[in-house]
């Protein structure tokens, strides 16, 4: 028996330490529903409002472009999301019903939350809307068109400037694929558009996110037709901007969004392939230029899982929403702290 144990100690002695697996920095995966009187969702949002908490919004009906879509909100709500809520709708004083568009909630320093959002018959004729709310969602004042020439945000979040500033980024696709930026000084109650910072020929791209590199400097990327992230620089907190151009990354035609940490660090939340929209992918980034894989959120094939929005909250977590196969809206929150990065070489996602 003695020569027994012997042995069995020596082979424990002898067998490899068990590999800790590092964490990922997930912390949770969930959907915002499960059931909604809505069979079709797209293009959620989130936000976080003053006072703390969490909100999301996204638009639902029976499909994209149909004219019973809305726009809905839910509210995290002691750990809880609400059940979705209709906010907005398409109706026109002629009773005709249009369908609504890619809504995208703000939080500014000051001032009530906003939810922006395009009402239109298809994205090359729509145009912008704004409703606001004093108690983080729960209530909203009159929606109102946005001025003659200002869409608003297209689909990824604005961000305030140290001097006060709101810098959105926007796009059109009446002439091409185009990219420019909306200013206001006001709070938002007034706003000037820049021109087109691409000719939408050379390189189409639509839906840009906002990154602070530091200093005055701006960079933002988004979606294109070229296969590729696109990315462009500004040195002047967004007065100009240099030649638009692709970065490494791959973009299947598909939404995007980015957010700088404030750590220093750039998140993008993408899809890591050349068609398709499955997987999702978040990248990070020291500088906005080299980009190191940090997690798939999915991966089926054949699925669709796009149209991400991404925030940090107050508390330093992650959090990201993302429409899940057209059906749902789900949720996730990530430790950034707690990233696994591994390189993307030759724009390849490590295995």
């Amino acid at each position: 028996m003695k020569s027994i144990f012997l042995l069995l100690s020596s082979l424990l002695l002898l067998a490899p330490a068990k590999a800790e697996v590092p964490s990922t920095g997930l912390l949770k995966s969930e959907f915002i529903y499960e059931t909604a009187p809505f069979p079709s969702c797209h293009a959620s949002t989130l936000a976080e409002p003053s006072g703390g908490g969490l909100i999301a919004a996204w638009f639902g009906g029976t499909a994209e472009k149909n004219p019973d879509v809305g726009i809905w909100v839910a509210r995290l709500d002691h750990g809880k999301w609400t059940p979705p809520v209709e906010v907005a709708t398409g109706l026109q004083t002629n009773g005709k019903r249009l369908p609504c568009w890619n809504p995208v909630l703000f939080q500014p320093k000051t001032g009530p939350l906003m939810l922006f959002y395009k009402v239109g018959p298809t994205p090359d004729t729509w145009w912008g809307m704004l409703r606001q709310s004093d108690d983080a969602g729960k209530t909203w004042s009159d929606a109102r068109r946005l001025p003659e020439g200002i869409l608003g945000p297209i689909k990824n979040k604005p961000v305030q400037l140290p001097n006060g500033d709101i810098l959105s980024p926007t796009s059109s696709e009446h002439d091409g694929w185009r990219v420019h930026f909306e200013r206001s000084s006001d709070g938002g109650k007034t706003w000037l558009a820049t021109a087109p910072v691409n000719d939408g020929k050379k390189i189409g791209a639509i839906q840009p996110s906002l990154l602070f590199p530091g200093g005055d400097q701006l960079l933002a990327m988004g979606r294109t037709e070229q296969g590729k992230v696109f990315q462009i620089t500004s040195p002047d907190a967004g007065q100009s901007w240099a030649p638009l151009t692709l970065s490494e990354l791959p973009n299947p035609s598909s939404g995007t969004d980015a957010v700088t940490l404030r750590d220093g660090r750039h998140l993008i939340i993408y899809n890591h392939t050349a068609r398709g929209r499955s997987p999702l992918n978040l990248a990070v980034s020291q500088d906005g230029r080299t980009w190191q894989a940090a997690l798939v959120l999915e991966n089926e094939p054949r699925a669709e899982f796009s149209y991400p929005a991404i925030i940090q909250t107050s508390d330093g977590m992650v959090h990201i929403s993302y429409t899940w196969k057209r059906q749902k809206v789900k949720h996730a929150v990530i430790d950034p702290s707690k990233l696994t990065l591994q390189p993307i070489v030759d724009g390849q996602w490590p295995r």
